[in-house]
């Protein structure tokens, strides 16, 4: 009997540990969201979150790495390409930091920092939001200004949008 309440005890306040935890969102998931109209991208980097705006008030939440300090912008895009396996040529500002990084890595090379795919992004072809073949990295401020998302949801969220799709980037 002794155990019993012991055991129930103990279940008790790991439950209510768990409840005073905030929640954290580890998957994409279905959230309440306003102020945007449906099948819009908004990118709140201090979240580190984008959410696609969905009907009735919700938005599809999927965790991001965003840009580095210095790196991360706000403001407002559309979508300009969607690619799957896309190569990656490193812009400027990457190479200068990285000079030993070649010219181009091919798609689907396990050194290629785009992942599974890719949604280019209009004002100047810099930015993208794309997938990662270092999922750790997701959840961080840790681009050039692009959005990084593990490969299965940017998959998920390849498939939901178009090119012209707008996406509005917030702190």
């Amino acid at each position: 009997m002794r155990a019993v309440r012991c055991f129930l005890a103990v279940a008790i306040a790991l439950a209510a540990l768990a409840l005073a935890l905030p929640q954290v969102a580890v998957a994409r998931e279905s959230v309440n969201f306003s102020g945007y109209m449906p099948g819009t991208i908004v990118v709140k980097t201090s979240e580190r979150r984008l959410y696609y705006v969905t009907m009735d008030g919700k938005a599809v939440r999927y965790r991001v790495g965003v840009g580095k300090a210095g790196k991360a912008w706000t403001g407002s895009a559309f979508i300009t390409g969607k690619y799957r396996s896309p190569a990656w040529s490193p812009p400027a500002d990457v190479k200068r930091d990285n000079p030993r990084l070649p010219d181009v890595i091919p798609g689907g090379s396990p050194r290629n920092p785009m992942g599974v795919a890719a949604l280019t992004l209009s004002g100047g072809g810099q930015y993208a939001i794309h997938g990662t073949n270092v999922p750790n990295s997701v959840g961080g401020f840790v681009s050039y200004g692009c959005f990084r998302m593990l490969n299965e949801d940017v998959t998920d969220l390849f498939n939901r949008v178009y090119v012209g799709t707008p996406v509005v980037v917030e702190r």
